[in-house]
């Protein structure tokens, strides 16, 4: 080898008189690249060397302390999404749960009772299972305003029910929309819960009569809470912030709670609630609206209709369309069942032909605006069912589907500071959903 590295050295001085300059600097760099291959090919061991070189080395390795896991060695834990049909037998079945005895416990307790009763499809149930199918652990979501789920756990041989609160988590969303035919169709086409929807007709409700007032075309944007535990929907939360156009005219509303109070307020802070609200039905139709003289059904003469009726299936709820008094819950000649709320002193407003009253309602009892006072029905002189609702002002009938309403009280001047920059940024996403609905009618 040492030869031959020798002998091309050679040949390379001898041609170095003969090559310019330039090529011999390439040639040198050729030649140590060469060189370095050739050392390399020369020096690696063959494989019967590098066998000789290898060893095994064995060392043993200290692990962290586990800890004490006796309570859920050998436990399986599984989810089940509850199904349209299940029976409490099914859904254990499919959690894996081979329990007479837990079976037998979860029929005869009376605090696990809801778990028969409250089989709502989609629902998602938990539970924790021995190797043998014996029952550890299982969580059950309740029904109900509390989001409190029931337990039953097994502790030292022995079953604990108990119902515990879980916190649910809020998540900010935002829908826009346009109306074709009717709210509850433009928010069904969006997956808007027929919950925000609702609270849409009552935020706006002073200004717009979701009955007559909704034109095709008019637009909506919503920010809104949807509340989730463990990764799963439960209910929708409140509007957050709101804009309504109806008619070209743009209606907005956000939300802001203060030590003073809470409610909806315009972008510019002025309170959008009215001291009343136009309807006292969520949805309906007008079957006879105000006039000085109208043709009466069962009295077969013309007289006048001092108020607006309401066609609605008998059942439907009635809102009290502004805070009041009771004073007056009964039956009263061809009003039927009849409640009369006081409202400031010179207001009044009556629902007549209703099928039974809510409960609570009773003279003297104090009602906040949109709270349930009865319901719908054909009580008194009434060819079918409806609500007859009057407005009045120092007991002189008023149309109350064109009366001017008096507003709420706005906020304090200390508080519009903060307001504005609370609103900032629901108003900014107001903004952007706005621009793509507009995009999206273009």
């Amino acid at each position: 080898m040492n030869k031959e590295k020798t002998r091309i050295l050679s040949q390379l001085l001898a041609m170095r008189e003969t090559r310019p300059r330039h090529f011999w600097a390439g040639a040198l760099v050729a030649g140590a690249s060469l060189f370095g291959m050739v050392a390399a090919f020369g020096t690696a061991p063959d494989h019967n060397e590098i066998r000789a070189l290898q060893r095994q080395i064995v060392e043993p390795l200290a692990l962290p302390p586990i800890g004490n896991h006796e309570s859920v060695e050998g436990a399986f834990v599984r989810e089940e999404r509850i199904q349209r049909g299940d029976t409490v037998a099914t859904l254990l079945s499919r959690l894996g749960i081979q329990d007479e005895r837990a079976f037998a416990l979860l029929r005869q307790h009376p605090e696990t009772q809801p778990l028969f009763r409250q089989l709502r499809p989609g629902k998602i149930v938990s539970a924790r299972t021995g190797e043998s199918g014996e029952l550890l652990a299982l969580t059950f979501p309740l029904n109900g305003p509390k989001d409190s789920t029931l337990m039953v756990e097994k502790h030292e041989g022995e079953f604990q029910v108990s119902e515990k609160n879980q916190a649910l988590d809020a998540q900010v969303m935002m829908k826009a929309g346009e109306i074709r035919s009717s709210l509850f169709a433009a928010t069904d086409a969006i997956g808007m819960p027929d919950s925000i929807a609702t609270q849409l007709a009552d935020i706006f409700g002073g200004d717009i009569d979701f009955h007559r007032d909704l034109r095709r075309g008019d637009r909506f944007s919503v920010v809104y809470e949807m509340l989730y535990r463990q990764g799963q929907p439960i209910r929708s939360g409140r509007i957050l912030a709101a804009e309504f156009v109806n008619n070209n005219k743009a209606f907005s509303a956000i939300w802001f709670e203060s030590r003073e109070g809470q409610g909806y307020y315009t972008a510019e802070g002025k309170n959008i609630r009215k001291a009343f609200l136009r309807s006292p039905l969520e949805f309906s139709r007008v079957t006879s609206g105000f006039s000085s003289s109208r043709y009466h059904p069962i009295l077969q003469t013309w007289r006048a209709h001092k108020g607006v009726d309401y066609g609605a299936p008998i059942g439907t709820r009635v809102k009290a369309t502004g805070d009041g008094i009771v004073e007056f819950a009964g039956r009263q000649g061809g009003y039927g069942n009849l409640v009369v709320l006081r409202h400031q002193g010179r207001f009044s407003t009556h629902y007549g032909h209703l099928s039974g009253f809510a409960p609570g309602i009773r003279k003297g009892a104090r009602i906040t605006q949109g709270e349930i006072i009865g319901y719908v029905g054909k009580s008194g002189w009434a060819t079918g069912p409806h609500l007859h609702y009057e407005f009045r002002i120092n007991d002189v009938h008023q149309n109350p589907l064109s009366v001017a309403l008096p507003s709420a009280p706005p906020l304090g001047t200390q508080q519009v500071a903060e307001f504005k920059r609370h609103a900032d940024q629901l108003v900014t996403r107001l903004e952007r959903m706005r621009g793509l609905n507009l995009a999206l009618l273009d």
